[in-house]
């Protein structure tokens, strides 16, 4: 069968700055999917595309195509309204856990799709299955089943939804072009999408321990994905929020589920807190719901309810204590003073080289590895007090662990204390409608 398009002129048309029609777009996603498109091909348009821009019109169109290579799931037979909730990644950003069980218990489902850690931001799924015996891999009867009777459920994403971003995905890892905004909103927006929710609220991380370190880049990316979303139909929005310094003080997959049940339990770090409520608010206003402040379900334990049936229901011992590092190191501070400075980077690349994260998709991880703050940003130390506890199951490991707390902040250390100082932060920066 002959090709309708060309994949050289299309390189061609993006390349010169121009704009790509809506035939050209279907036909290159999907002619990349089936194979017709060589990735050296599809590599020159993404490093076109991150040079040269896609318009609104082109961005949405390049989504649906997307969205159009594999199935859409539907929630429409369920007896409650669905919202979902997406953050672009960063350290200790463990919210989704609380955060599920806490809009169930208020009467809004959450199909929370979810994906594995890189780097030195983690992954959902890798902190839950430091829980004995949870599982991952759902087919969509048991979503759809957990959904009516628990109300949340966290699991892997299927192959079938946005094949072409899978593929598109790990190719964009290796030609330099991961940071064109119009494909990392793509990407994001055609699972989210396909995914089938009512609603969905995104939280963008700014800072040094986000994927955007600039808020000007974060606000376009947040933006760019709230049209997308609301040109697919679906009730969006996105908080802007700080990842200079890591979320709570728990930084390593089973150290962030013991974090999150503090939470639950009605106590647990300020700012985790903060950003669970202000999420989850904006989720039950997505579906429509305004007559319920969840502050009242993490108070009453409803929240912490839904959490262990979600929990027992993907095969997870909820009483099982979190395995325990059995090799840690403290650090402690070198001088009286206010903790002005904790490096959201620096802890996470700990964490990462402790154990907690891999380079490569394929390398396990630690369930018991990470870094926990007793003392963070704003805090007062004395000299010797301990800061914070590296743990790890291969010691090996510790030395490179401590070196990413040196050379974090170009060598200036991932903690600064300094006398009589003081520090504000803004967790929420802005909310984008």
């Amino acid at each position: 069968m002959a090709e309708r398009h060309d994949a050289v002129d299309i390189i061609k048309t993006k390349r010169g700055g121009g704009t790509l029609a809506d035939d050209q777009i279907d036909w290159v996603v999907d002619a990349y999917t089936r194979g017709v498109v060589a990735d050296e091909q599809m590599s020159s348009l993404a490093m076109a595309i991150l040079l040269r821009g896609m318009t609104r019109e082109e961005i949405s169109r390049w989504t649906a195509a997307m969205i159009a290579t594999g199935e859409r799931l539907d929630f429409s037979s369920l007896s409650r309204r669905t919202a979902d909730k997406h953050s672009t990644g960063g350290v200790g950003d463990k919210i989704t856990l609380p955060l599920a069980p806490l809009v169930a218990a208020c009467g809004v489902a959450v199909p929370q799709l979810s994906g594995r850690g890189l780097g030195h931001t983690g992954g959902t799924l890798d902190k839950l299955e430091a829980i004995p015996g949870w599982r991952a891999a759902l087919s969509n009867e048991e979503m759809m089943r957990q959904l009516e009777d628990v109300g949340a459920v966290i699991c892997a994403a299927g192959s079938g939804l946005a094949p072409a971003d899978k593929k598109l995905y790990a190719l964009r890892d290796v030609t330099g072009t991961v940071e064109a905004i119009p494909l990392i909103a793509s990407s994001i927006m055609s699972k989210k999408i396909a995914e089938g929710t009512g609603a969905l609220v995104l939280d963008v991380k700014v800072g040094t321990g986000a994927f955007m370190k600039t808020e000007a880049d974060a606000r376009e990316l947040a933006r760019t994905m709230v049209d997308l979303g609301t040109d697919a139909g679906v009730v969006t929005t996105a908080l802007l929020t700080d990842m200079s310094t890591p979320l709570g003080r728990a930084c390593g997959n089973g150290l962030e589920v013991a974090e999150s049940v503090e939470v639950l339990a009605g106590g647990g770090p300020a700012d985790v807190v903060e950003l669970t409520l202000a999420l989850a608010r904006e989720m039950l206003a997505g579906a429509g719901v305004t007559d319920v402040d969840p502050a009242d379900a993490l108070a009453d334990g409803r929240a912490m309810d839904a959490w262990r049936r979600m929990i027992a229901a993907q095969g997870g011992d909820v009483d099982a204590p979190m395995p325990d590092a059995p090799h840690v190191e403290e650090v402690r501070a070198e001088a009286d003073g206010v903790i002005t400075r904790m490096d959201a980077m620096g802890v996470g690349v700990a964490a990462w080289r402790l154990g907690a994260g891999r380079a490569r998709k394929e390398d396990p991880v630690q369930a018991s590895a990470g870094v926990y703050l007793h003392r963070t940003l704003g805090e007062e130390v004395k000299a010797g007090d301990v800061i914070m506890t590296l743990h790890t199951e291969t010691p090996e490991r510790m030395p490179r662990g401590l070196a990413a707390l040196a050379d974090a902040c170009d060598g200036a250390g991932t903690v600064e204390v300094t006398p009589g100082g003081s520090v504000e932060r803004r967790l929420v920066i802005d909310r984008i409608a």
